[in-house]
């Protein structure tokens, strides 16, 4: 069940939304802040979506990992894109976890649904709040003045065109204040809630948090984990919409107007599934497998960020294995993971030199052909053996 957390009874918790969403209401209008359309929101709570049940029927009850993953820690991501267009096909499902780096995939491999699926359920109700900000931004500019409660540009639609570097000077070089901060809080939270989801008032609170921290943040937010020390290695989030693929390009889903505009057609449609699901678990990514087949599709590209080392870890990588050979997937279809090599003081052979992570691809069924064959004994083995390469043109010498 999705809301596996709360024992609070479905209306109860059906009430307490609408309450919540009420009082969110009344203070926003107060402010003259919300969009056209408002008035349908607390009806819109109410209905049953489809959105919202297939959320609940790919759901399974979520875990715990120990840190907050607001926003990306691989500084590498971008640097597998040039080898993904090349490789992959465009269209299919894309499946990935974690926040909104799957943007910048989903926008290079324009898939026709993606499912975004992470043991904690926390991120799903990032992805509602992503998903709100979405549809209540025109544009790119729009986006990031929502996301850090900025005053936006008079001539919005003038910045279509911009460079990203632009429209991080902007947010950089623009204050907020804590009316307009507010005002934005209540219409994006207002918004979170309008989407079939049970949510409860501590679902919504935690989604108000979420976005609070980047309004407090701002563009210098770093990842960061609960129990251990912050780690200067971590980019902000200024630097992951700057950051560029290996050809120098810059690549980020913020970087192209085009990419934006594709990621928030698929938002309006429901087409970005949000799912709480262990990667081992017995239900969501099976159930996942399911729902692309039945839309005629096959995977695309599967990120699976460095998950697999605590699958692998925690001894359920045959249940893995076994969950991403029951996906459709062709000899095309490729998995996108991240490697640490100075957690593991090892110098990966495609690592980039200033780069602390490192980005790999490989295909799905060279993936399961090698397992069949015995060929994963380690993670090293996983990250060693098989890979695609990238044809990186520096190598690291202190990573």
């Amino acid at each position: 069940m999705l809301n596996h957390t709360s024992s609070a009874p479905r209306s109860s918790r059906r009430w307490i939304a609408l309450s919540l969403v009420t009082l969110l209401v009344a203070c926003a209008e107060s402010r003259g802040s919300l969009s056209a359309g408002t008035a349908a929101v607390q009806r819109s709570v109410e209905a049953d979506s489809a959105f919202a049940r297939l959320i609940t029927q790919l759901s399974e009850p979520g875990g715990y990992f120990d840190t907050d993953n607001l926003i990306s820690n691989e500084t590498s991501y971008l640097h597998v894109v040039g080898k993904l267009e090349e490789l992959t096909f465009r269209g299919g499902a894309y499946i990935g976890v974690g926040p909104d780096q799957n943007f910048s995939y989903i926008g290079h491999v324009r898939p026709y649904v993606a499912f975004i699926i992470d043991i904690r359920r926390d991120n799903l109700l990032q992805h509602l709040l992503f998903k709100s900000l979405f549809s209540l931004s025109r544009n790119r500019i729009d986006y990031l003045c929502l996301l850090f409660a900025r005053t936006c540009p008079a001539d919005i639609a003038g910045w279509d065109k911009r460079d990203v570097g632009e429209l991080i000077d902007y947010i950089d070089s623009t204050a907020t204040n804590p009316d307009h901060s507010a005002a934005v809080l209540a219409t994006v939270a207002e918004r979170s809630a309008s989407f079939g989801l049970e949510l409860t008032a501590a679902d919504l609170q935690t989604i108000r948090a979420f976005h609070s921290t980047f309004i407090r943040e701002g563009l210098g937010l770093r990842f960061s984990s609960h129990g251990r020390r912050p780690r200067s290695y971590y980019p902000t989030y200024r630097q992951l919409l700057l950051e560029r693929d290996l050809s120098g390009r810059q690549a980020s889903y913020l970087a192209s107007e085009a990419d934006f505009q594709f990621i928030k057609r698929l938002q309006e449609n429901d087409l970005i599934v949000p799912v709480v699901g262990d990667l081992a678990g017995e239900h969501a990514l099976v159930a996942i497998g399911r729902e692309i087949a039945k839309r005629g599709l096959a995977v695309s590209a599967f990120y699976t960020s460095n998950v697999e080392y605590y699958i692998m870890r925690d001894r359920g990588f045959d249940r893995f294995i076994a969950n991403v050979g029951a996906l459709p997937y062709n000899d095309r279809s490729v998995i996108i993971r991240s490697f640490f090599g100075r957690n593991f003081g090892y110098l990966h052979p495609q690592a980039v030199s200033g780069y602390y992570s490192v980005q790999l691809l490989q295909n799905i069924d060279e993936l399961l052909n090698a397992y069949a064959a015995g060929g994963y004994r380690s993670y090293f083995d996983l990250i060693t053996n098989n890979v695609i390469e990238l044809g990186v043109p520096a190598r690291a010498t202190g990573n």
